[in-house]
């Protein structure tokens, strides 16, 4: 458990250090085939203001958009007690509790801080799960929730904002010609502003790649300290395995909230790529990696 751990700590920062290595490489080139230098830190105050709003209202967002209502101890004793005993042992205070009516199994976490934090089950996850595999769902949002997750993938989020709005303003400037700079145009360099079109083109993909990496990273960290929680590794890999081979679809997930679930609602597609372009790591990896602890 502590070296899945660490490596996924240790992972997660250089995903973040390499995110702004190539923030700091774009607006380089920017700065030099183009006259407006500044756009830079602009980029970054605009992808930051675009994001507060969803950062500090994502719970209801999210929670509206999934027709949640509030979990009740008379009605959910167990998930209640689990919660509530879970959180004890991660150290942070119990989170708001919501329940989807839905028959598929699976669950999320929201909030941008453990006070502010909400878990979220579907009907379908406490009917077709047994106790042990349900605490090991719950330590998973848990750890999500004690790590602050929220606020790591918001910042993925900016980041590759900020790699897109560069992107995009670079490539109108050199398409409309009037932005590339005097120098540049002077000496007709025939190896710079090529370098610069590929990679405005290609950073994009490669921020979007990055944002995913840390995602999967995160699931990973999660399963491994929601396994540390409840001292059961097996009761999150059973369940895992129950919420995958599960067909019923989530009806009210959707491609803006399907990054938030323990296990993609929406069913991946195969093929080579899938996991490439996934928010999510593979079930059979996460298995192997928890029954291995």
């Amino acid at each position: 458990m502590y070296n899945q751990i660490s490596s996924n700590v240790w992972r997660s920062r250089g995903l973040i250090a390499f995110f702004l290595a190539l923030i700091i490489g774009l607006g380089y080139l920017f700065a030099q085939v183009t006259d407006y230098p500044e756009v830079l830190p602009i980029a970054v105050v605009f992808a930051i203001l675009s994001s507060i709003g969803s950062y500090y209202y994502s719970d209801r967002i999210v929670l509206a958009m999934s027709r949640a209502r509030p979990a009740t101890r008379d009605e959910h004793a167990h998930l209640v007690n689990s919660v509530e005993g879970l959180a004890l042992a991660a150290g942070i205070p119990a989170p708001r509790i919501y329940v989807i009516d839905d028959s598929a199994p699976n669950a999320f976490a929201t909030g941008r801080d453990p006070e502010r934090a909400v878990i979220c089950v579907t009907t379908g996850l406490m009917d077709k799960l047994n106790r042990v595999e349900l605490e090991g769902v719950i330590g998973h949002e848990m750890a999500h929730i004690r790590d602050y997750d929220i606020r790591l993938v918001t910042l993925a989020a900016v980041l590759a904002g900020t790699v897109v709005l560069i992107s995009d303003w670079l490539l109108r400037s050199m398409w409309w010609g009037q932005g590339v700079s005097r120098r540049r145009r002077a000496q007709g360099s025939v190896v710079v502003l090529p370098v610069v079109l590929a990679a405005a083109i290609l950073a994009p993909l490669v921020a979007t790649l990055i944002q995913l990496a840390i995602s999967r990273s995160r699931e990973y960290l999660a399963d491994a300290q929601g396994a540390m929680l409840t001292r059961f590794p097996d009761g999150l890999a059973d369940a895992l395995e129950k919420i995958a081979a599960d067909t019923e679809p989530l009806e009210v997930a959707n491609k803006a909230t399907a990054h938030m679930y323990i296990a993609n609602p929406l069913k991946d597609i195969g093929g080579p790529l899938n996991a490439l372009f996934s928010t999510h790591p593979p079930v059979e990896e996460r298995v192997r990696r928890l029954r291995t602890m």
